[in-house]
């Protein structure tokens, strides 16, 4: 009876004088010990921004090099800048332009001399991943007398700021994710209160839900931007928020979901593939919520020639 009984979940058999009873114990559900199952990356965090709690974790305080998810960083170190004006204009210069050929980096493919807006800037950066976007930012909110000295004064800012957050395995060296220097890391638990933070500002909001964008500069050209992040329109709730891929850094995904009034954010770092990232996304987000959608969620597809990360 012993054994038989202890193939039985959840149950507890009391034997009382001549009888038997069975009294019910709500076991321990698989779903809340173990935490999400067939999670690839190496690096992974799942985060309620409500009440900060830790959902689960994966090699939570591990640094690792993070590509185009530094971004973000960049996004929340403008967003919180002194006397911030999102209308204020910005000129694209050439140099913008050298860079990404030269770094064979994704591109929002401003052009030279056209004035765009701080905001259409940010759109140009956290949807197609424009690291031509990303120096615009970081040379026009830096300071110096030079592009060079300026991005450079904008990463100290961005350290200053992930310092001030509590990020105590982050570092940056870059303004976009493209490291010289291998010191661009963070580690999952880090990168999901980044999240956090970036969430609380509605224009940030606002700009990484948006599966595509139109702008236009000031002399009318006209941009058409698609969010690189293929979650959105995927699975549903999702808001966000931004993708990452690089030779070191291997497909990485923060992004964050609502359903119910309850906003979830989580950290994919080093996943199996680029489209493993989004499954892995997916499964955490359905252990959160009590969900299945990881079972049947087609990915959005992007248009040809948009570009990828």
């Amino acid at each position: 009876m012993r054994s038989r009984l202890a193939g039985i979940g959840g149950l507890a058999a009391v034997a009382l004088t001549s009888s038997v009873m069975l009294v019910v114990i709500p076991a321990a559900s698989a779903h809340t010990a173990s935490g999400p199952s067939g999670i690839t990356a190496k690096g992974a965090f799942l985060l309620d921004t409500g009440s900060s709690k830790t959902l689960w974790s994966k090699s939570a305080d591990t640094s690792r090099p993070m590509a185009s998810t530094t971004k973000l960083m960049t996004a929340v170190t403008v967003l919180e800048s002194a006397n911030l004006d999102l209308k204020r204009k910005i000129t694209v210069k050439q140099a913008y332009r050298d860079y990404v050929v030269k770094e064979g980096a994704s591109t929002a493919d401003l052009k030279t001399g056209d004035k765009l807006t701080v905001e259409q800037v940010l759109h140009a950066m956290l949807l197609p991943s424009g690291c031509d976007a990303a120096m615009a930012l970081a040379d026009n909110f830096g300071t110096g007398s030079t592009i060079k000295a300026r991005t450079a004064s904008f990463i100290s800012k961005m350290n200053k700021k992930a310092v001030s957050l509590g990020l105590k395995k982050t570092h940056y060296d870059a303004f976009d994710g493209i490291s010289h220097g291998g010191k661009n890391y963070t580690s999952p638990r880090d990168m999901a209160k980044l999240a956090q933070r970036a969430l609380k500002s509605k224009t940030l909001r606002t700009i990484v839900k948006k599966q595509s964008t139109v702008q236009k500069a000031t002399n009318g050209r006209t941009y058409t931007w698609y969010n690189t992040n293929k979650l959105l329109g995927s699975y549903n709730g999702a808001i966000g928020i931004k993708t990452g891929t690089g030779s070191d850094a291997g497909p990485c995904l923060v992004f964050a979901a609502t359903r119910n009034g309850r906003t979830v954010a989580g950290v994919v770092l080093h996943a199996s593939s680029k489209t493993s990232r989004y499954s892995d996304a997916a499964k955490m987000l359905d252990y959160a919520f009590h969900s299945s959608t990881a079972k049947t969620m087609n990915l959005r597809q992007l248009p040809q020639g948009a570009q990828q990360d």
